[in-house]
């Protein structure tokens, strides 16, 4: 076991970043590279959660646009995210890591509801925890289900993978010429209007306190360098 600089983290992932190279669904090479990157680090001994997005099965708000109600569309929405947080469990238990499943509905023959003193208990076991069914509420994104259960289980840093390597002054893959920040507050990254997650996550952030950092997760060991203290992504902190 290695010396870390967090005691909790909370990672966030993209419904989408598990469609790999399919470009649907879930791609089980790329599903499989995230479990061993959470595995690995777990074995560090800091504690991990997970949230992960919808999108690559059904996404609530575009589901509006095609004549879904916004509520039904939601709903679809977190039950998408169950779909992909069962397959990230499976994955982790089959490389021996202890898992538990929490969901923010009532699924019980699926996962636990989720509540802090059940989360914090497994997390001391030795469990990793995913948080699925985002809010539980509509008109919530996943990105603000991974702030609000970052600041619940009193977490050292909220991980926000992406596939670019953390905040650019444009978008790196269409500009080139774009600038990468190594450390951002979140009053600059508003008043720059930077795109990191929607606004009621990243108030939610400001106002407790949550320090978020916005890496690669598509390279393989990021995870594991993050946990162990290395700014390899962008820091964004009041």
């Amino acid at each position: 076991m290695t010396t870390n600089k967090f005691k909790r983290v909370l990672l966030k992932l993209s419904g989408e970043s598990l469609e790999g190279n399919l470009g649907y669904g879930i791609d089980p090479d790329r599903l499989m590279e995230y479990a061993q990157q959470v595995h690995h680090a777990h074995c560090t001994g800091v504690q991990i959660g997970i949230v992960i997005g919808g999108g690559n099965i059904f996404r609530g708000l575009s589901g509006t646009q095609k004549g879904f109600d916004r509520v039904t569309g939601d709903q679809m929405g977190m039950l998408a995210t169950v779909i992909n947080s069962l397959s990230l469990y499976n994955a982790l238990t089959s490389l021996g890591s202890k898992t538990k499943l929490f969901t923010a509905v009532g699924i019980e023959s699926v996962g636990e509801r989720f509540s802090k003193p059940a989360v914090l208990e497994a997390m001391g076991a030795g469990y990793i925890c995913i948080f699925s069914g985002g809010t539980g509420n509509p008109f919530f994104s996943t990105d603000t289900a991974a702030a609000l259960r970052a600041v619940e289980t009193d977490c050292d840093l909220l991980l926000k993978g992406t596939r670019v390597d953390g905040v650019y002054t444009a978008d790196p893959e269409k500009d080139p010429t774009a600038i990468k920040y190594q450390y951002l507050t979140y009053k600059e990254a508003y008043e720059k209007g930077l795109k990191i997650m929607d606004l009621t996550a990243f108030t939610l952030c400001r106002e407790n306190n949550m320090k978020l950092m916005v890496f690669d997760m598509n390279t393989p060991g990021n995870l594991m360098k993050i946990v162990s203290g290395e700014n390899i992504g962008t820091l964004v902190s009041n």
